[in-house]
This record gives C-alpha cells, sequence and structure tokens, in this order.
C-alpha cells in the first residue's frame, strides 16, 4: 500500500496541483509571522465552495496588506473593527472575523507570536497534537471579547473532526513541494492527525484505513493511525495528494491506482 501512496504523492504533490485550495494564499508570505497568521485565517475561512473561499480571502488579505503581522500590531483595534466592518463568508460574520483578528492582535502582543503559543501547550511526550491544538484554541478564544461560539473556530472537545485546525497544522508543520511549513523544526509531524473532509474521508473508506460512516474526530484519529503504520514519521503526507481526486476531478481513481499497485 505505501508504494502505491507513494506513486500518487509522486504525480500529484505538486504545486501545479493547488489551485483552486486556500493554500495557495500561503506562497505569498516569506515572513513566517505573516504566513502563520495567513493561515490561520485561511484555515478558519476554509468551509463551503473553494470558489467563495478563494473570494472572501482575497477580501481579507487585500484589507491586511502585504505584512499581516505588522498591519496587527500596529493599527488600533478600533481601526481594524472600522477596516472589516461588513465583511460576510457564508455563515461567518464581520464580528467573527473582527473578533479572531483582534484576538491574533493580543495573542501576537502576549507571545509574539502564534507559533510561542501553540509551542506553550506542546510536549513532545504527547501521541498527537490534539491536547496542544485544543490549548492553542483556548487561548485564542481567552482573547476574544465575546464568549459566544465562533464559525471560525470549531471545538474539539465536542468530537469534531476539526478539519481546518488539522489544515492548518498540516500547513505550517509540514514542509514540501506543496505545504510551506515554518514550525517543522519545533513541531514534530509525526504528531498530526488526518485533515478529515468529504473527500479525505472517501479516500480513507476506499483504502480501508477507517470503516467509520462519519468524519468524526475517531475516524480522523483512526484513519491517522491506519498512515501511521506506513509512514511513523509523517502520517498527514499522503493527505493533500489524496483529496485532488476529489477536489480537482481527476479522470482517474484511486481504485485504479490501488489496482495497479496489486497487479
Amino acid at each position: 500500500m505505501r508504494m502505491i501512496l507513494d506513486s500518487v504523492y509522486a504525480q500529484y504533490n505538486r504545486r501545479e496541483f493547488v489551485h483552486p485550495d486556500p493554500l495557495e494564499v500561503l506562497y505569498s508570505y516569506d515572513n513566517l509571522y505573516d504566513r502563520e497568521i495567513v493561515a490561520l485565517i485561511a484555515s478558519s475561512l476554509a468551509y463551503g465552495q473553494v470558489k467563495q473561499i478563494l473570494k472572501s480571502l482575497s477580501v481579507v488579505l487585500n484589507r491586511l496588506g502585504l505584512n499581516p503581522y505588522a498591519y496587527l500590531k500596529e493599527k488600533s483595534e478600533k481601526s481594524i473593527k472600522e477596516t472589516f466592518a461588513g465583511f460576510k463568508h457564508r455563515f461567518t460574520t464581520d464580528t467573527e472575523l473582527i473578533e479572531l483578528l483582534l484576538a491574533i492582535k493580543r495573542v501576537t502582543a502576549e507571545y509574539g507570536n502564534l507559533k510561542t503559543c501553540f509551542l506553550s501547550g506542546y510536549s513532545e511526550q504527547d501521541e498527537t497534537i490534539l491536547s496542544a491544538l485544543s490549548t492553542f484554541v483556548e487561548s485564542i478564544r481567552n482573547h476574544m471579547d465575546s464568549p459566544a461560539p465562533s464559525s471560525l473556530l470549531p471545538s474539539i472537545e465536542k468530537g469534531s473532526a476539526c478539519k481546518r485546525l488539522h489544515l492548518f497544522m498540516r500547513w505550517m508543520v509540514r514542509s514540501d513541494e506543496v505545504d510551506p511549513g515554518g514550525w517543522h523544526d519545533a513541531v514534530d509531524a509525526s504528531k498530526l492527525i488526518v485533515p478529515l473532509d468529504v473527500h479525505m474521508h472517501r479516500m480513507c473508506v476506499e483504502l480501508k484505513m477507517t470503516h467509520r460512516k462519519q468524519a468524526s474526530l475517531r475516524c480522523a484519529l483512526e484513519a491517522t493511525e491506519a498512515f501511521r503504520k506506513l509512514m511513523p514519521e509523517d502520517p498527514v503526507k499522503y493527505d493533500f495528494c489524496l483529496t485532488r481526486f476529489g477536489i480537482r476531478k481527476l479522470q482517474v481513481s484511486i481504485k485504479e491506482f490501488v489496482a495497479k499497485g496489486v497487479a
């Protein structure tokens, strides 16, 4: 099976297959502090049709300018509220986006950057990043003015697969032709969890990485463990290339790859 997956990785884990994907907006940011902020915003808005996601991201990033870190650091909270008033992305209101941006501003003021904030709850002894990610989300929420639930930050404790949060972690921790990385020197890729959306869930079922019918956190952990047996140091390695089959509507199917591998 690993030979089959490596063949899929070699063929589709390339920049030319990224569009359309919110990941593509990260490539414009060489500065790590900017990239991690953009990654958190992009992953948080990564729900719904990808065309609308990219459109909404374009609106946000144009207003943040070329250096989002500096923008949030230097602008007053009043100015940020005025700049992003009227924003809308499906269920996400301008209030929710502004709450997230102000929380990022406050977190980076306290920790210096998002990476340091995440590492404050990270332990090498943990089997996965789940505990550290939960602490990270809690830290961001604690810096928001409103205690109300937000469409941008899913609750890990409720058993959701939290695809968007795990996308964020994949983008920041892995480093290859597709994933730009930035945290890979501090967070072990072996601890990542598969970002389980409808496309990846279908792939995992077809590859017999899970038999669960719902894309829950349990399903994501089960699939991750199956991938970890094949690639202990990088269980999320195949996430991007496997989701290309559904997202890009490729003419070839994963079943054909498996059939060739078995033949």
